[in-house]
């Protein structure tokens, strides 16, 4: 009978151990991205490892919380696809937050706040969003830009899995313009293409980004709770100084 007795009690024990696991203190979650959104995510072709701002954020999120993270990268839409169906634990890829998504999808609390922003060739005539009705203008397949392109203009649009084969298009002259968001954008001409494209009209849209979780998810709140933190111990801004080269907006200080 105590045998049985100190028996009964390894199960019990072992079963709250398990329940307490089960909440995220020590577990690894699957996290769907990108890997190819430049300064935000991309796989680093020398180390084979993920890096970028988002990245190093969910990581410092992690450690914060207390669990471990494995990133699998994919299409944008199909990671939109991933948090309808429940297949990843969260996402995050410079994930726009809209009414739209929300209806399907959780997100965090904003970590970035972003809009959207057409690229042109250097020598072009088009000044502005009001001049590309009927012009052939790229944009990421499932983005926020494409939805703005067919609810607000007359353009041809042409919609891409990865947003960089879009700008290459734009410089070999298949493409008018196109329509992103802004941080990605800017970065890609920067590092890629100063002597061939450029930025052209208004911010549009202005949008933030947030982490986005399949709904009713138990991470949420920890991840928020995280978050602020980040925010509030300097931690966030050192990570966005890192990558942005310049302090981060009051909002994130």
């Amino acid at each position: 009978m105590k045998k049985l007795t100190v028996l009964l009690t390894a199960i019990v024990t072992l079963s709250i151990l398990a329940a307490c696991g089960s909440s995220g203190d020590g577990e690894t979650y699957s996290v769907a991205t990108d890997a190819n959104f430049q300064p935000f995510e991309y796989l680093n072709p020398d180390t084979g490892e993920m890096e970028g701002f988002d990245i190093d954020l969910v990581n410092a999120i992690a450690e914060e919380v207390g669990f471990e993270v494995d990133y699998e990268t994919m299409e944008f839409d199909g990671l939109l696809g991933s948090m309808r169906s429940g297949r990843n634990d969260f996402g995050v890829a410079g994930i726009s937050i809209t009414e739209d998504r929300q209806e399907n999808m959780d997100f965090s609390d904003k970590y970035y706040d972003s809009g959207l922003i057409l690229a042109v060739p250097i020598d072009s005539d088009i000044e502005s969003i009001d001049d590309i009705g009927g012009l052939n203008v790229g944009v990421r397949q499932g983005s926020t830009s494409e939805d703005y392109l067919l609810d607000n203009t007359d353009a041809e649009v042409t919609a891409f899995p990865e947003i960089v084969t879009a700008y290459m298009d734009l410089e070999a002259g298949r493409l008018d313009a196109v329509l992103y968001d802004l941080p990605n954008v800017q970065y890609y001409i920067m590092e890629n293409a100063e002597d061939e494209l450029k930025m052209v009209g208004d911010v549009l849209e202005g949008q933030p980004y947030g982490i986005a979780f399949p709904q009713d998810s138990d991470l949420v709140e920890p991840v928020n709770e995280a978050l602020a933190t980040l925010i509030e111990d300097g931690t966030y801004a050192e990570i966005y100084e890192d990558w942005f080269g310049e302090a981060p907006p009051e909002d994130f200080q």
